[in-house]
């Protein structure tokens, strides 16, 4: 009473096969990896390079935290060392690989001055 007949589909022909075929297949997984690379890689590496520059250019007076949390006042460079006070004759050796940020001697004023 319902029931309609149903009717077998031909195929069209075979699929696509030959280098057009492969391209339409990996071109979804270039596409999404230029994507991740503008999005994700290319920024990541231009932070690197610049944090790398930053602490290489380090130098003695100005104000640095280290990976642990130490902050202090640099007061001598030797290659890749500092020598950092965190208090007054308080002085620790650490290596500039270890810095996490640089802040140059005189650098920003107070909010509320």
């Amino acid at each position: 009473m319902f029931s309609t007949t149903a009717f077998a589909q031909t195929a069209a022909g075979a699929a696509p096969s030959g280098p057009a075929a492969f391209f339409m297949q990996v071109a979804p997984l270039l596409f999404i990896f230029v994507i991740f690379w503008f999005l994700v890689i290319r920024p990541q590496q231009r932070r690197m390079k610049d944090q790398r520059a930053m602490i290489d250019a380090a130098k003695k007076g100005d104000t640095v935290i280290t990976g642990g949390g130490l902050i202090g006042r640099v007061t001598k460079v030797d290659g890749d060392e500092v020598e950092i006070e965190l208090a007054a004759n308080v002085r620790v050796r650490a290596i500039k690989s270890t810095l996490a940020d640089v802040r140059p001697l005189g650098g920003a004023k107070p909010a509320n001055d």
